[in-house]
């Protein structure tokens, strides 16, 4: 770890989240009884900052919430957290957003999300941010918020030559690719077949994936496979990277630490392998607990855990 803290720029979303535990998750038209109902802090923006932020680094997030009692109590938890927010907008007439979750037995999950203030993020409130993002040594950011705002801050990083991760979930086919540069995607296997189109996403196509995404002007892809092992095709290496075994109770914000770990190791100046296990780590750990935020580990635990993927 160096001696100064890298700096992280997150622009994403900020949900209150409303988690209920149900035995099995409905079919469509059916309704189902709930053993619990816990209300909490989410979104994928803020989830990856506190990932990042847990992992020793500063955080920055840029996000927009209602003015309303639920915004600013998030603004001052995340304050409590020890995340810079002045980035974050609170906006007169909208809510805040909501995610409405429901996770089964096996840790699995449905999420339905009302986007609320994050529909609101614009290219100009990023570009008010603009030291913001180009003083960071990473930039961060997801698709729950306008892609309009999301390629903003890429264009901001990629002038000040931050580095660039991008987890593209939800999916959006009208992202523009190969008008900014990214440097590592961050994918399940559904969003790695959609971005790939007709090229096999496995470890034997790592030249053809290379290629395909040289158009694109992205440099590395990350495809997390569940408990599975994770594929990783960087600019000179190719390789799959283990996970940690776990039972998992909650599979929520395992994506989003995985994300926020791999981005705070990379800005570290962590090596593409090492960075990964780190975030298997971080995944797997989070699974481990209910809710998005508060089971995401810090970095001595998640270290401790990547000694037993590496011996």
């Amino acid at each position: 770890m160096p001696e100064s803290k890298p700096a992280i720029a997150v622009l994403g979303s900020l949900n209150v989240d409303y988690v209920t535990k149900v035995g099995r998750l409905p079919v469509p038209g059916e309704t189902v009884a709930a053993s619990s109902l816990e209300i909490v802090q989410g979104g994928k923006g803020a989830n990856q900052a506190i990932a990042a932020f847990r992992q020793g680094c500063t955080v920055r997030m840029i996000g927009s919430v209602g003015e309303d009692d639920m915004g600013r109590s998030y603004i001052e938890y995340l304050k409590e957290e020890g995340i810079e927010t002045d980035g974050i907008r609170p906006l007169a007439g909208v809510s805040t957003g909501a995610a409405f979750i429901s996770v089964d037995a096996d840790g699995e999950n449905t999420i339905v999300v009302s986007s609320g203030a994050n529909g609101n993020n614009s290219p100009d409130q990023v570009r008010a941010r603009d030291p913001f993002i180009a003083e960071s040594d990473a930039f961060l950011a997801q698709f729950e918020v306008p892609l309009s705002a999301v390629v903003e801050g890429l264009r901001i990083a990629n002038r000040g030559g931050a580095l660039t991760v991008i987890n593209p979930s939800p999916m959006r086919s009208t992202f523009p690719w190969a008008t900014v540069e990214i440097d590592y995607l961050i994918v399940n296997e559904t969003e790695a077949d959609d971005i790939l189109e007709d090229v096999p996403v496995e470890l034997e196509s790592a030249d053809e994936i290379r290629e395909f995404l040289e158009g694109r002007r992205v440099n590395g892809l990350v495809v997390t496979r569940g408990s599975d092992s994770t594929l990783v095709i960087g600019k000179d290496e190719a390789f799959e990277a283990p996970t940690l075994p776990v039972l998992p109770i909650d599979t929520v914000g395992a994506g989003d630490a995985f994300a926020g770990c791999f981005t705070a190791r990379m800005a570290a100046g962590e090596s593409l392998r090492d960075a990964v296990l780190a975030a298997n780590c971080a995944g797997a750990l989070t699974t481990l607990r209910t809710g998005a935020q508060q089971p995401i580990p810090d970095r001595d635990r998640v270290d401790q855990h990547r000694e037993q993927l590496v011996r």
